[in-house]
């Protein structure tokens, strides 16, 4: 048996009448599991004779919580296999304000000790707080696992135990990937890079995440035997963390990354290694800036070329999705559900299993807020989609693995409702999808996606798995215009606590909205026009319109307001029904004669007049009617074979 297994298992034994720690029954279990061949007293005594556990005064005199604020000199690996933790932690203290919302500052062993510490992490969509008592497993008076270079102080050892608390034990943190640590520890949204496949302008992205507090580690994939080192001297199948970027001057600019190994020590061998012949070749001030910031010995620099060259991947945590790509500041949105996959109802596997794949869970995602980016040419939505498996690591002694997870997005039509079938799914392409299924505990991709209605079906590999999962939305908000703000606030009024408007309610709020626009001099709109808003927008079959709805909306009635004032030139607030002709067509809508007549017979007044009011009933019932039509024409040749409740369905637009 291993030293470290028994080490274990001492700590989960000793624990089991401890209730304030909470990693007993893990611990105990699992470790009593693995050695019950062997007697107890031959573990004990002969095997461990020297394990104890202390509280911290019996380990030091004067011990802290934290000396000189909690940095990354601080954490040092042990005999666990948590270097990926590690490797997040010390990403950590780069950003003191996410820090201490993990570690709360106002802890110490002097003032109000009781014996507890408390730390704070994100758990599949909300912060929860994991208290731990000041035990701590040791040998020979030093402490087993992760430990500060200080030997009085304990805030990584602490925070490594209530981290090991919040999984079920120190054994499920064996080997790990540094994102679902940085995750944790953040709330953010992840990304990942195979560095083989050489992302465009990855040094920008890597850049301005940093810039923007995003914590982000790497890794050498294992060839056979893990933990291998390099002919570099790097380890394989060992978690870095990435503290820096920056730029030097030699012949031309050299990019270079700052690294650091949780082990503590360095082997880097390479160009720009401690002693290398590359540090003479830069100016004095570059040379002492840049040794300035290597602040340990477990810290190196390498060119940006060797370090794609070296490392395989690439895990970044963003605190927002802005900073996964560009330069763009935005606001965001964000939508959460929780799911399972149930063996024999919704466990539907791939599309690989046309079958089964339609009893997957199902979740509608509407897109109205398009992106404002002005070197954008087509009009799109951009949505980050994050899914995300639960509990796979506290199961881990009882055999789980993660599940390899995957999703796929279909474009739907507007107001369907009910769960897909397999007949759709036969017949109708992904509109995105995830570049591939894997086995990590969260897949997350970034997609643009023209306006309308999706559906996002969040699947394991193979059927009949199980597991639990959440799915999170992260939708891209451009930020709000004062007069976006007073659109909201008058909305609100309105629309009161359940935050959705009747018709009767839109023609009162467009009334008032229109009254405060100098550009546009109108009365309001009638009942009947407000009813055929609802109908084109309303998404969802309440009869009423959310904020999000409203807004699309009012979009629509601005850019058509634009095209009616161009020709009302004598601004009498009417166009003339000959002018209404090119009106239909500026605002991309193809008709033929026939048509046109009928728009004359239906809008015009006696004197042959369109009204406000009446031209946009008569466009809001064209863009329904073109957006039905476009739903069923899947195949996008004009042509579309309707039943009789579909036919229904279109001309309830008309």
């Amino acid at each position: 048996m291993r030293f470290l297994d028994v080490i274990m298992f001492i700590h989960g034994f000793f624990f089991a009448s401890q209730s304030i720690c909470g990693l007993q029954n893990e611990l105990l279990h699992h470790y009593f599991h693995n050695v019950k061949r062997l007697r107890f007293h031959n573990i004990f005594f002969l095997k461990i004779p020297f394990l104890t556990f202390f509280v911290f005064q019996e380990i030091c005199e004067n011990p802290q919580f934290i000396i000189d604020g909690a940095n990354r000199t601080d954490i040092c690996q042990g005999e666990l296999g948590d270097c990926w933790l590690l490797a997040a932690i010390a990403c950590l203290t780069l950003n003191e304000k996410l820090l201490y919302r993990v570690i709360p500052p106002d802890q110490s062993f002097t003032e109000n000790y009781a014996g507890i510490f408390h730390f704070q992490f994100w758990r599949y969509g909300e912060w929860i707080d994991v208290v731990v008592d000041d035990r701590i497993p040791t040998c020979n008076n030093q402490l087993v696992f992760t430990k500060s270079f200080r030997k009085n102080e304990f805030w990584s050892a602490l925070l490594e135990k209530a981290y090991a608390k919040l999984h079920g034990s120190y054994e499920a943190l064996k080997g790990g990937n540094t994102l679902e640590a940085m995750e944790d520890f953040t709330g953010g949204v992840t990304e990942y890079f195979e560095l083989s496949d050489d992302p465009t302008e990855l040094y920008k992205i890597m850049k301005n995440a940093l810039e923007r507090g995003s914590l982000m580690g790497c890794s050498i994939d294992v060839c056979s035997e893990l933990e291998s080192r390099t002919e570099q001297g790097l380890v394989r199948g060992h978690a870095y963390s990435i503290i820096s970027l920056e730029e030097v001057s030699k012949d031309t600019r050299i990019r270079l990354i700052r690294l650091r190994n949780p082990w503590g020590f360095v082997l880097w061998k390479g160009p720009w290694s401690a002693n290398s012949k590359e540090w003479s070749t830069i100016s004095a001030a570059d040379r002492e800036n840049l040794k300035k910031q290597t602040i340990e010995a477990s810290e190196f620099w390498m060119s940006f070329a060797d370090f794609k060259k070296n490392f395989s991947k690439l895990e970044m945590c963003n605190l927002t999705p802005d900073t996964l790509q560009g330069d763009e500041r935005n606001t965001w949105t964000v939508s959460v559900h929780e799911g399972r996959w149930v063996r024999g109802s919704s466990a539907g596997g791939c599309r690989n299993f046309p079958d089964t794949f339609w009893t997957n869970p199902q979740y509608r995602l509407q897109l109205y807020e398009e992106d404002d980016d002005p070197d954008d040419e087509q009009v799109a939505c951009t949505v980050v989609v994050a899914l995300m498996q639960k509990g796979r690591r506290m199961q881990r002694h009882q055999g789980a693995k993660f599940l390899t997870i995957g999703f796929s997005i279909y474009e739907v039509m507007c107001g369907q409702n009910q769960h897909l079938q397999k007949d759709f799914f036969l017949y109708t392409a992904s509109k995105a999808k995830c570049k591939s299924y894997i086995n990590l505990r969260e897949v997350t991709e970034r997609f643009c996606l023209p306006p309308g209605e999706y559906v996002i079906i969040p699947t394991i590999f193979k059927p009949h798995e199980e597991g639990e999962f959440i799915l999170r939305r992260k939708l891209l908000q451009p930020e709000e215009t004062d007069e976006e703000k007073q659109f909201r606030a008058i909305y609100q009024q309105i629309a009161g606590d359940d935050m959705q408007i009747c018709a009767n309610e839109l023609k009162t709020i467009l009334k008032n909205v229109l009254s405060k626009h100098n550009n546009i001099k109108s009365e309001g709109f009638s009942l009947e026009t407000c009813r055929s808003m609802i109908a084109l927008m309303d998404t969802d079959g309440t009869g009423k319109l959310n904020l999000q709805e409203f807004k699309h909306l009012w979009k629509k009635i601005k850019d058509w307001q634009l095209i009616f004032k161009r020709y009302d030139k004598d601004k009498t607030w009417s166009i003339s029904s000959f002018e209404m002709r090119n009106a239909v067509n500026d605002a991309g809508f193809q008709l033929n004669k026939q048509l046109y007549d009928i728009i004359a017979m239906r809008y015009a007044d006696e004197r042959l007049n369109i009204d406000f009011d009446s031209y946009i009933c008569c466009f809001v019932r064209l863009e329904g009617m073109f957006r039905a039509f476009s739903a069923f024409d899947k195949d996008g040749d004009g042509i579309i074979k309707l039943n009789v409740l579909e036919w229904l369905q279109l001309t309830m637009y008309s």
